[in-house]
């Protein structure tokens, strides 16, 4: 696949479900580097966490679909889910930057991946492919783009903070919400949200 454009993100995560944080993340990165495309790729298998409480493919990747159809630069990637595992993010940015080998690429992340990024796989190789967009989140502890040079010595010559208001949102809260009968409104797309309950997802009786 030949590049028409220069300038793409790739926002990797099991998005279980997509939430307005993700949407928020997604499009403040692309407003902040001119971005042509930002690139959800939804995780078959993530290698960290241990599966429990995840809804199968299909559904997420239906989720994703149906909250980024308004925004024509947010595109479906199914580079993680069409190849067998452990899905790695360092095999993640190899894949797209062979689909877009003229463009720029850059790694959207929260500052919470950011804090743990030493121990990720490869992580030096990583940026040999793609900047790291960087979104703050509200934490006790500042991140900041040289918060481990001493580890990772360069590292922060290819960290670009994304500016945007902080958000609390995660998955996690939501599922959570969800198992409890509670209300997750505005917390998601409403597309999202009547998919979930149309699917009965997240509920204590579903089964994962």
């Amino acid at each position: 696949m030949t590049a028409l454009h220069h300038r793409v993100g790739i926002f990797g995560g099991s998005f279980n479900p997509l939430h307005q944080g993700h949407l928020i993340v997604a499009e403040f990165a692309a407003e902040s580097f001119d971005l042509d495309y930002v690139l959800f790729a939804p995780v078959l298998h993530p290698p960290h966490k241990d599966g429990s409480g995840m809804v199968a493919i299909g559904h997420r990747l239906k989720m994703i679909e149906l909250a980024i159809a308004s925004n024509a630069r947010f595109k479906l990637s199914r580079v993680d889910i069409e190849r067998p595992g452990p899905h790695y993010s360092v095999d993640t940015v190899k894949l797209i930057q062979d689909e877009y080998p003229t463009s720029q690429l850059y790694f959207v992340m929260g500052g919470d991946s950011l804090k743990s990024y030493p121990a990720w796989y490869k992580p030096m190789e990583i940026i040999q492919y793609a900047r790291l967009a960087v979104m703050r989140r509200p934490s006790s502890r500042p991140v900041q783009p040289d918060m481990h040079d001493g580890l990772l010595p360069g590292l922060s010559d290819y960290v670009d903070m994304i500016e945007a208001p902080p958000i609390g949102i995660s998955s996690t809260r939501v599922r959570e919400q969800l198992s409890r009968g509670k209300s997750v409104r505005y917390l998601l797309p409403d597309a999202v949200l009547d998919y979930i309950h149309a699917h009965h997802l997240y509920q204590p009786s579903s089964e994962f």
